[in-house]
């Protein structure tokens, strides 16, 4: 097959596929009309690619243009559109990739131009590798970045300056999500949950620790529906953890279905119930947290497995009917 107009070649009414030159990572969904969707590869050598494909819907089809194909130093650890586009003031995509530096993309109709370059080493012109990213949906100015090096940094973007930077934990800050405007949580290999307030940046509070100390927590999700609950994910545990924020250091829930590590997860963008999670066993598994969790635990309402480890999942917010997953050197689209 061709790849200058690759198409996904395995569809049926639930299901897309894309297959991929290189094994991939890091994936983002555009929530602007270009129904665009953006793959990282991960290569164990520093020139990388970030392919962008477009899903039509109507014909259900995945289409890569070659032209938005580009190089990016190191796996980018996170990819991630511009959460809302309308708001850019550019007529065009933006996507924002972590790595070594956060790197700011325009994607034009049929090119890609860089934006900026990110970095707050003042030393030297190495930094500390960013294992994450999230873009701030009510303030999109803002971008806070989580490195190894135990910090946070909240970037003005359309100013290219720091904000502020946090030293957020005791090791390496693993993710970082945004709850409101100014209020943002970290995970990390210290093995903790710990909320920030940006007008009080001398004090953050530890919602939740690992049971067995200095598990690392690798993941963290916002529910973006009910800011109360959030989501997170240890080192080689099959569980997905679901916190309130109300009652710290006590899950509401523990999901623990899968047969293997869970390296994923997701909150549907309509509905503050569901949640998607992927793992090991090539499983992605839709849960619907009920109101009172029963004694034996919760099951999944409903199952997909892959072909091998899925690695990384998107819950479209543009098109809230599909779920992309990342396995391999796959991506596909499944209709919920």
């Amino acid at each position: 097959m061709d790849n200058s107009t690759q198409e996904s070649h395995l569809r049926s009414d639930t299901l897309v596929t894309y297959d991929s030159p290189h094994t991939l990572y890091a994936m983002s969904i555009s929530s602007s009309p270009t129904n665009r969707i953006a793959l990282g590869s991960f290569l164990e050598e520093f020139t990388n690619r970030v392919d962008v494909v477009s899903f039509d819907d109507q014909t259900l089809t995945l289409k890569r243009n070659p032209n938005l194909s580009f190089d990016h130093p190191y796996p980018p650890t996170k990819l991630m559109f511009h959460p809302n586009p309308l708001a850019s003031g550019k007529p065009n995509d933006i996507l924002a990739s972590s790595g070594d530096y956060l790197r700011l993309w325009e994607i034009k109709e049929n090119s890609v131009e860089p934006i900026s370059l990110l970095n707050n080493s003042k030393s030297s012109e190495f930094c500390a590798p960013l294992t994450s990213f999230d873009w701030n949906e009510v303030e999109p100015r803002r971008i806070g970045t989580s490195s190894i090096d135990t910090t946070c940094t909240i970037w003005d973007v359309e100013r290219g300056v720091v904000e502020t930077q946090l030293i957020a934990h005791d090791k390496e800050v693993h993710d970082i999500a945004w709850g409101e405007a100014g209020v943002f949580a970290s995970v990390s290999a210290d093995g903790s949950v710990r909320i920030f307030d940006l007008r009080d940046k001398e004090h953050s509070t530890i919602i939740y620790e690992s049971p067995h100390p200095d598990t690392p927590l690798l993941r963290l999700a916002w529910n973006k529906q009910d800011l109360r609950y959030m989501a997170t994910i240890l080192m080689d545990s099959n569980k997905v953890v679901i916190l309130d924020i109300r009652s710290p250091t006590m899950p509401v829930a523990e999901l623990e279905r899968h047969r293997g590590s869970v390296n994923a997860i997701g909150w549907a963008p309509l509905s503050c119930r569901h949640i998607c999670s992927g793992g090991d066993d090539g499983q992605a598994l839709i849960w619907e947290l009920p109101t009172v969790a029963g004694p034996s635990g919760i099951d999944p309402m409903s199952m997909y497995t892959a072909s091998s480890e899925i690695n990384q999942l998107q819950w479209s917010a543009a098109k809230p009917d599909w779920i992309a997953i990342a396995f391999a050197n796959k991506m596909q689209l499944l209709k919920v």
